[in-house]
């Protein structure tokens, strides 16, 4: 029984077929999955996609790489949290390996959904790139421990994973940490406590091996479970149960089916 933490089943790449990708989840044990928002403008195919079933959820948020979109507000994505669907707040958080520049724009950004998850009391997810520092010191300058969260498709180091856990946070691994020079990130794999750890997709991107470079999908969790019990040494059995239940604990208002 696996989870799916983060997958993006709005996006075109499933849109023709969404019913094999669904009947493929469920012949691979994966039993739920949290379809994350990218933009406000495509929240409201996001949220028609957790509607679609009771195994689903989503998020509402813009991520940093959307330069040219409607800044969301505190207000409004406390909104849109209020919806029973939507368990989440992001993805959300700094990106400084595609935009340069003055990017202030994005910190803002990244402290208006802290902001909107203490108050509408839902997790957060966060997106970090080539921008770690400033992630922890804007998730600690906001108090986004009161909010809790996860990490998501982590590729940072464990001094960065450990600083991020101590606030209250969940590492989640992707199908990176299937890719053999990933070095770091088994490292961090290895050494997250276990009551700290998610698995996801990120479909359609990031593929694991042995799919690396096809679309991916809710289904290919598995294999990031698979790996990640291989390289802590226990069943996936057990990687399964405990991230499953851990995505419970932390996507506290999902309805666990």
């Amino acid at each position: 029984m696996f989870v799916d933490s983060h997958c993006h089943l709005d996006f075109p790449d499933f849109t023709a077929r969404m019913p094999e990708v669904l009947d493929r989840m469920a012949e691979h044990g994966v039993t739920h999955a949290l379809c994350i928002s990218v933009d406000l403008a495509d929240f409201p195919k996001v949220l028609a996609v957790a509607e679609s079933a009771p195994y689903l959820f989503a998020s509402t948020g813009t991520h940093p790489d959307y330069e040219e979109t409607e800044e969301p507000t505190v207000e409004g994505l406390v909104a849109r949290a209020d919806h029973p669907k939507v368990v989440a707040i992001g993805e959300t958080g700094l990106d400084y390996y595609r935009l340069t520049g003055d990017l202030e724009w994005q910190r803002e950004r990244f402290r208006v959904h802290i902001r909107a998850a203490r108050e509408a009391c839902k997790p957060l997810v966060i997106h970090t790139r080539s921008a770690a520092e400033d992630t922890l010191r804007v998730m600690r300058e906001e108090r986004a421990g009161e909010a809790r969260g996860v990490m998501h498709c982590f590729t940072e180091t464990w001094e960065v994973a450990a600083e991020a856990i101590d606030l209250g946070f969940y590492i989640s691994m992707s199908g990176i940490v299937t890719f053999k020079n990933a070095k770091v990130l088994h490292d961090v794999a290895q050494r997250v406590p276990l009551d700290r750890l998610l698995i996801e997709t990120d479909s359609p991107y990031l593929a694991p091996v042995p799919f690396r470079g096809k679309t991916n999908e809710p289904a290919f969790v598995s294999h990031v479970a698979a790996r990640v019990a291989e390289l802590r040494g226990v069943t996936v059995e057990e990687i399964g149960e405990a991230t499953t239940d851990n995505f419970f604990r932390l996507f506290d208002t999902a309805r666990r089916t």
